[in-house]
């Protein structure tokens, strides 16, 4: 500010000396001006003395002023994010109801709920990022019930501000990425995409939700190195180190923790991808969404199992035409110490999604998969959903859904249900 002082001063004093200045030209009477100046003998001197303590003074209150605007600054800027961060926002309102068979208590009535997310990146070097999401909402009833398919992705957990998820991630090398955080996803960690079909309904993500890619966010640690060819390889961890059993906290990778480990090997082009999986889970750890009631008791029992997963995705090379991106997946788990016939199970996904179809940036999604089940199993059940999903304007889509299927408790009745989802994105 010392330049913005001198200005100040520069300035006053030009306007003291300025009238003197302008006067220069016109004679100047001495013996008047000695007069006059006897005359106000009695009265205050005007001297440098009077100059300097005046100046002295008004630069005394404006620096006083300009420091105060540097303290409300400070204060702004210490309230506000930093340079580095970027935030979005998303409101989603969704209404709808769900039909079940007759034996069942659920409630089918049409509900009406909301989901707010808050999405805060933050880089400190430039190349790492720290995520955090904010999560609120009031989702009930079906909307969360895994059981028959019913469990939206836009769910939110309470109507309650919650950290719903926190990691930091940082490149080691030109080619690895590693992530470590206290409440994170194993699949953020894959270094393949397993799918790219953008579903509605939560059992249908990352190419069919069963045994070999789950989404249950816990304590985690993974890797990913990713070539330049399109070649990947990634392994990751996740453990529930704050669940309790018998009123105590199992503790990090404990022998009683309940404990994922997955490691994937996949290859991606810009048209294509192809990958598989390896997931053992530990000491019950369930955290699929497309399963039958007896393959999921199968998973919660206490016990452990081994998951393999096939994926793949193609795309056409232009949008707006007759051929959709196709996702595929396929499961096949092992269960550890349950008796023959239940040792086994599978589950199989398709996906297809058509964009720029009737307006520009629309969607149209179609899938359909046969949940987890049981070798010994009869029925087998099929779950599906159709959507059609336009964009009102840039920040606001909506999107009508129906989906349902095969009753996935051992009955034959289908179950129903239709969805309006508007998203507000800012």
């Amino acid at each position: 500010m010392k330049l913005f002082q001198q200005m100040l001063v520069a300035g006053a004093s030009l306007s003291l000396f300025a009238p003197v200045a302008s006067q220069a030209s016109d004679v100047v009477n001495i013996e008047e001006m000695s007069s006059y100046a006897r005359s106000q003998s009695k009265s205050s001197r005007f001297d440098s003395k009077t100059f300097t303590d005046e100046v002295s003074e008004d630069i005394a209150i404006l620096k006083g002023r300009v420091d105060g605007l540097e303290v409300k600054q400070r204060e702004f800027e210490a309230g506000g994010f930093s340079d580095t961060t970027v935030m979005d926002q998303k409101v989603v309102f969704d209404v709808g109801f769900m039909n079940f068979n007759e034996t069942d208590a659920s409630n089918e009535q049409t509900q009406f709920a909301y989901s707010y997310r808050m999405n805060l990146n933050t880089s400190f070097t430039g190349d790492d990022n720290m995520y955090i999401r904010i999560l609120s909402g009031n989702h009930g009833e079906w909307m969360k019930d895994s059981n028959d398919g019913g469990y939206l992705t836009s769910v939110g957990k309470s109507n309650d501000l919650q950290v719903d998820k926190i990691w930091y991630s940082f490149p080691v090398g030109e080619n690895n990425t590693v992530w470590v955080g206290p409440k994170i996803e194993n699949y953020y960690m894959h270094g393949t995409a397993p799918s790219i079909y953008k579903p509605v309904t939560k059992q249908f993500t990352l190419g069919g939700n069963g045994n070999a890619y789950g989404a249950s966010t816990d304590t985690g640690a993974g890797w990913a190195y990713k070539a330049d060819n399109g070649f990947a390889i990634s392994s990751n961890i996740g453990t529930k180190s704050k669940t309790t059993t018998s009123g105590t906290d199992t503790g990090l990778l404990t022998d009683s923790s309940k404990t994922s480990w997955a490691t994937q090997i996949g290859y991606t082009q810009p048209q294509y991808a192809i990958s598989a999986i390896v997931n053992q889970k530990f000491n019950g750890w369930a955290d699929g969404y497309l399963h039958t009631a007896s393959a999921d008791d199968a998973l919660v029992s206490g016990g452990n199992h081994t998951a393999y997963g096939l994926r793949g995705w193609w795309r056409p090379d232009s949008t707006g035409t007759a051929a959709p991106s196709i996702s595929v997946g396929y499961d096949t788990t092992q269960y550890d110490g349950v008796t023959s016939g239940t040792d086994s199970s599978d589950m199989w996904f398709v996906g297809l999604q058509w964009q720029d179809i009737i307006n520009a940036d629309d969607k149209i999604g179609l899938a359909f998969a046969q949940p987890t089940m049981h070798d010994d199993e009869t029925n087998s059940p099929l779950a599906y959903e159709l959507y059609y999903s336009y964009k009102a304007n840039d920040n606001v889509t909506v999107t009508p859904t129906v989906f349902g299927g095969t009753d996935r408790d051992g009955g034959t009745e289908d179950v129903f249900g239709a969805l309006l989802q508007t998203t507000f994105k800012f």
